[in-house]
C-alpha cells in the first residue's frame, strides 16, 4: 500500500527512534521504525482518511485526531508524536510536503493582513473562549504564555512566577516607571508590575474583551484600578509615553506583513531612556507558514517568526537590540504541565464544550509540546531600547533583581 511505503521511507530517512504499528481501515497493518524510543500504534476507521492525510498530513492529523478518524490504539498521545518526531531536530518533514508548503506561505504573505478589524476577529476565536476554560489548566494569576522553569521540578506555578519575575529584572521595573503592556491577557504581568515591582503605573491593551473584562476586575479587586488599567484598544491606536514597554505572547498574532509598523509604534511610544522586553514564540529555522491546524482551528493569523524575519523591522525602527534569550524546551515543559491539568478536568472541559472540543484541545495542547520538544520551535526574549548606554554592561543586574523580587513576593505574601 503507499501510505506503508510512504511512511518507511520517510521514517529511514528521518532516522527516528520510536517504532510505529500502522492499522488501515481495510485491516491491513504494518510496522515502522525500531525498537529504540516510544512505541504507538494508531488505526485509521475508513479509507477517505488515509488519504486525506497522504495528501496534507500538517492539517490532516488533528483533523482525523479530533474527529475520531485516527484512533490511537496503544500508547498516548505524547508517544505517537514523540515517534513521529523524536530526533527530527533540524531533519526534513516526516512527508515532504514542499509544494503544498510554498504555496501556503504565499497565501499567507499575501491575505493574511492583520488590519485592525481582522486582529480583533482573531484575538476573539481564542481568547474570548468561557472564562471558566482557562482557570481550568493555567496557574492561579492565568499565565498563558511559557512559563520558566528556573529550576528542575520547580512545578508549573512557580515556574509562572519566575517567569514575571525574570520579565520585570530585564524591564529595570521599579518605582516611577510608567508602563505599557502590549496584549495584556488577564492582567497578570501588569499587577505584577505594579504590586511587586513597585511601578507607578501600567496601560494593558489588548483586543479581547473577555481578558479585558477579567484584567479590569482584578485591578479594581486589589485596589489598583488607579494605578493598573487595561482597555480595548489596537497597538496602532495607543498614544502617549512609556518609561517601560512589555510585550508576552502577543507578537506572534501581529504577522509578517505589520513588523515595519509595529516597532515603529513601540519606538514611538517609548520614552529616550526606556526599555522594552519581547517575549515571543520563534523559530530557529527558517521562516516559513505556521502550522495549517494550528492557524486554522487556534490562532487565525498566528505566525511564529525567525530572529531573520523579526531584526530588519527593528533596525528600520531605529531600536536597538540590548539583549537577546532563547527559552529552549520551557515551554515543552509549560505545556507538559498544562496538558495535565486539562485532560484532570477533561469532564468539566466538555460541560462547557463538547468531547470534540477536548480531542482538539488535546491534540493542541500535545502537538504544541512536541514542537517545542523536538522541532524548532523556541521563545525569544528580545531587550530593547533606543540608546545603547540604558542597560547595566553585564547581566548581573538581572539576578540582582529577582533575588529582589522574590523577598518582595515573600513579603506580601506575608501581610496577606
Amino acid at each position: 500500500m503507499l501510505i506503508d511505503r510512504i511512511l518507511e521511507k520517510a521514517f529511514a530517512v528521518s532516522g527516528l527512534g520510536g517504532r510505529l504499528t500502522v492499522t488501515t481501515a481495510s485491516g491491513y497493518r504494518f510496522h515502522a521504525g525500531d525498537d529504540l524510543g516510544p512505541e504507538a500504534a494508531i488505526r485509521f476507521t475508513d479509507a477517505a482518511a488515509e488519504r486525506a492525510l497522504l495528501l496534507d498530513p500538517e492539517l490532516r492529523f488533528g483533523e482525523l485526531y479530533t474527529d475520531e478518524r485516527l484512533l490511537i490504539e496503544r500508547g498516548t498521545l505524547p508517544d505517537f508524536l514523540a515517534v513521529l518526531l523524536a530526533r527530527n531536530h533540524g531533519s526534513p518533514p516526516l512527508w515532504p510536503v514542499r509544494g503544498r508548503g510554498l504555496a501556503r506561505a504565499l497565501r499567507r504573505r499575501l491575505l493574511d493582513r492583520n488590519d485592525p478589524a481582522r486582529a480583533r476577529s482573531n484575538v476573539a476565536q481564542h481568547y474570548d473562549l468561557d472564562e471558566r476554560l482557562y482557570g481550568l489548566f493555567l496557574d492561579p494569576d492565568l499565565q498563558y504564555s511559557c512559563a520558566y522553569y528556573a529550576e528542575p521540578d520547580i512545578g508549573l506555578d512557580a515556574a509562572q512566577a519566575a517567569k514575571k519575575r525574570h520579565i520585570a529584572a530585564k524591564l529595570l521595573a521599579g518605582p516611577g516607571c510608567r508602563v505599557l503592556d502590549i496584549g495584556c491577557g488577564w492582567g497578570g504581568l501588569g499587577l505584577y508590575l505594579v504590586r511587586v515591582a513597585g511601578c507607578a503605573s501600567v496601560r494593558g491593551i489588548t483586543l479581547s474583551r473577555e481578558q479585558r473584562a477579567v484584567a479590569a476586575r482584578r485591578s479594581a479587586e486589589a485596589g489598583l484600578s488607579d494605578r493598573a488599567a487595561f482597555v480595548l484598544e489596537d497597538y496602532r491606536a495607543t498614544m502617549g509615553r512609556f518609561d517601560r514597554i512589555v510585550s508576552v505572547g502577543m507578537f506572534e498574532h501581529v504577522g509578517p506583513a505589520h513588523y515595519d509598523a509595529y516597532f515603529q509604534a513601540c519606538r514611538a511610544r517609548l520614552a529616550e531612556d526606556g526599555v522594552m522586553l519581547l517575549h515571543t514564540i520563534g523559530r530557529t529555522g527558517m521562516p516559513a507558514a505556521t502550522n495549517p491546524w494550528i492557524t486554522r482551528y487556534i490562532f487565525p493569523g498566528g505566525h511564529l517568526p525567525t530572529l531573520s524575519e523579526i531584526m530588519p523591522p527593528i533596525e528600520a525602527a531605529g531600536l536597538m537590540l540590548a539583549d537577546v534569550e532563547v527559552l529552549r524546551l520551557h515551554y515543552a515543559e509549560t505545556l507538559r504541565d498544562w496538558r495535565a491539568r486539562f485532560l484532570a478536568r477533561r469532564e468539566t472541559v466538555e460541560r462547557l464544550y463538547d468531547a470534540r472540543f477536548g480531542r482538539m484541545w488535546d491534540w493542541y495542547l500535545a502537538s504544541a509540546e512536541a514542537a517545542f520538544r523536538y522541532e524548532d520551535a523556541v521563545v525569544f526574549q528580545l531587550q530593547l531600547t533606543r540608546r545603547n548606554d540604558v542597560v547595566p554592561r553585564t547581566r548581573a543586574y538581572i539576578a540582582e533583581a529577582e533575588a529582589r523580587l522574590a523577598r518582595a513576593e515573600a513579603g506580601l505574601r506575608a501581610h496577606a
